[in-house]
C-alpha cells in the first residue's frame, strides 16, 4: 500500500471532478496522466524482471532490459504475455510478491484443463476495488442505494469485485450471488433495489421470472441501473433491455487476469468505455502480425498493470477485438475510451469459409422483434459440407400455431441474420422458454464439427 500510495500524483487544484470524490483521478490532465504511466510503466518493467522468471527470461531473448524503456513507446519492446502462460505456470509462476503478501487468490471459471490462478495483494485488491467505484460512481450510484451483485461469488471475480465497490460507494450490497432467481425478483422488489449486476444473459433470466410472477420492473420495482459484463454483448442486446425494463443498462469491463471488473466502463455519453488507464495501459494490436496500431484502428486489446504486486501481468493479451477512440469525451474525462467489446477474436466462427462472430447473429436476431433475446448456433458438419442452424425462441405473444404466420416470422429472421453476416441459416423457430438459461456466463454456441 505504501508503493502504491506514493505513486500517486498531486492533482492541480483546477482538475473538473463534478461526479464524485472517487472520480478525481478520470480528470487528470492528460500530460500528467502520461507522465505517471512512464513512471509506473518504468517501476512495474524493473520489478517484473527481478522478480517473475518467465519475464526476465523473455526480455533476456529479446535482448531487453528495464533502462531501455525510456517512453511510452518502448512498450512494444516488450515480450507479450498470454493465458497459456498462465496455466503453464500453474499455480504461481508469474507471483511477484512473497507470500506474506498474498492476501487473495482468484482463479479462472473454465471448467477444462488447468485453471489460471492470480494472487492478490491488499494494494491489488484496493485498485481493483477503486476502479469498480469509479465505474459506480461514473453510472451514477450513490451512498444510500441498494445494489443487488448477483455475479458469482468465490473464484470468479464479478461477485466481490462489485461487492467491494458497491461498499466502498457506501451503498448497502445484497450479495445473492447467481442462481434461486425466484428469491432473486423477491428481494430485489421487497428490498427496494436501486442497481443490480450480473452478466446480461442471467439479466434475461431474472426479466423472465419477474414475468412469470408478473412483476413489472417499472411499476413494482425501484430498479434503475443494471451493471452488465463478464460477456460480450450487443448494442441490440442492450437496448432490449431498457426498452422491456426502465433501466439504464451500464457496460463495465475486467478480467481475472487483470483486475476483474472495475478495468472499465461506460459513462453517460456511451461512446464507448474509459479505461482506468492510470493502473491499466492499454494497446491495440494486430492479431496477425502483432505490431502496435494507432488509436481509432480495430484490432487485439492488449493491458499492462502498471500498479499490480501480487501478478504483474505486461502485455497481456485479452483476445478482445476493439479500438481505442482519439478524441476527447463529452464528459471531460481524460482516460481514453474504447469501443464496447462485442466480439472476441477466439470466439470467431468460421462457416463456409466466412468469418462470423456471435454478436453479429445477436444483432441479426434483435432487428426482429417479435423473437426473443434467447438463442443458440449450432454447427455441425458431413463429410462435404458445414451445418449452420440457429434455434431462437419466439416471444409469447409472437408464438403461433398458425404455420402461415410461423413462416412468414421465420423468412423475417432468415433475411435480418443473412443481411449482417451474408450466410444462410436453418432458422428453426421455438417456443417460449425452452431454450436454455443461464446462471452465470451463457453458451451460445454448440459447435459439432468433425476436428
Amino acid at each position: 500500500m505504501e508503493l502504491l500510495n506514493s505513486l500517486y500524483p498531486v492533482l492541480p487544484q483546477d482538475v473538473n471532478c463534478p461526479t464524485h470524490p472517487v472520480s478525481a483521478m478520470d480528470y487528470m490532465p492528460v500530460e500528467q496522466l502520461r507522465a505517471l504511466q512512464l513512471h509506473r510503466l518504468k517501476w512495474t518493467v524493473e520489478y517484473a524482471f527481478e522478480r517473475v522468471p518467465l519475464f526476465r527470461k523473455r526480455c533476456d531473448e529479446r535482448g531487453v532490459r528495464p533502462e531501455h524503456i525510456k517512453t511510452l513507446a518502448d512498450i512494444k519492446l516488450l515480450p507479450f504475455s498470454k493465458k497459456i502462460d498462465l496455466r503453464d505456470e500453474y499455480p504461481m509462476g508469474l507471483r511477484g510478491a512473497p507470500m506474506d503478501e498474498i492476501v487473495r487468490f482468484h482463479c479462472s471459471s473454465g471448467t477444462t484443463g488447468k485453471p489460471i490462478c492470480i494472487p492478490n495483494t491488499l494494494g491489488d485488491v484496493a485498485v481493483w476495488q477503486n476502479g469498480a467505484m469509479r465505474c459506480l460512481a461514473m453510472y451514477g450510484i450513490r451512498a444510500g442505494d441498494v445494489l443487488q451483485v448477483s455475479y458469482g461469488y468465490g473464484l470468479f471475480t464479478g461477485g466481490l469485485g462489485l461487492h467491494y465497490g458497491g461498499e466502498g460507494m457506501g451503498c448497502a450490497v445484497l450479495p445473492t450471488g447467481g442462481g434461486n432467481t425466484e428469491r432473486q425478483v423477491m428481494l430485489m422488489r421487497d428490498l427496494g433495489v436501486n442497481a443490480i449486476a450480473c452478466t446480461p444473459s442471467y439479466f434475461l433470466r431474472i426479466m423472465d421470472e419477474a414475468r412469470r410472477q408478473g412483476v413489472d420492473f417499472r411499476r413494482d420495482t425501484k430498479l434503475r441501473h443494471g451493471i452488465f459484463g463478464a460477456e460480450p454483448w450487443t448494442t441490440e442486446m442492450r437496448d432490449t433491455i431498457e426498452r422491456e425494463t426502465g433501466i439504464v443498462a451500464h457496460d463495465i469491463y475486467g478480467l481475472t487476469e487483470i483486475a476483474g471488473p472495475g478495468v472499465a466502463g461506460d459513462c453517460q455519453h456511451r461512446t464507448g468505455l474509459h479505461i482506468w488507464e492510470d493502473h491499466f495501459y492499454p494497446e491495440i494490436i494486430d492479431p496477425e502480425t502483432l505490431e502496435p496500431l494507432p488509436d481509432g484502428e480495430v484490432g487485439e486489446l492488449v493491458f499492462t498493470t502498471i500498479s499490480r504486486t501480487g501478478t504483474p501481468m505486461i502485455r497481456y493479451r485479452t483476445r478482445d477485438l476493439t479500438r481505442l477512440h482519439t478524441e476527447k469525451c463529452a464528459c471531460g474525462r481524460t482516460m481514453r475510451v474504447m469501443d464496447r467489446i462485442s466480439a472476441r477474436s477466439d470466439d470467431m466462427l468460421i462457416i463456409h469459409g466466412v468469418n462470423v462472430f456471435p454478436g453479429q447473429i445477436e444483432a441479426g436476431l434483435l432487428r426482429v422483434p417479435e423473437v426473443a433475446p434467447h438463442y443458440q448456433i449450432i454447427l455441425s458438419s458431413t463429410d462435404t459440407l458445414d451445418l449452420f442452424e440457429i434455434k431462437v425462441e419466439v416471444n409469447a405473444d409472437a408464438f403461433s400455431d398458425s404455420v402461415r404466420k410461423m413462416e412468414d416470422l421465420r423468412k423475417r429472421v432468415f433475411d435480418a441474420v443473412k443481411s449482417i453476416i451474408g450466410l444462410s441459416a436453418k432458422i428453426i423457430l421455438v417456443e417460449p422458454g425452452s431454450l436454455p438459461r443461464s446462471e452465470g456466463k451463457i453458451k451460445r454456441v454448440i459447435d459439432n464439427r468433425r476436428k
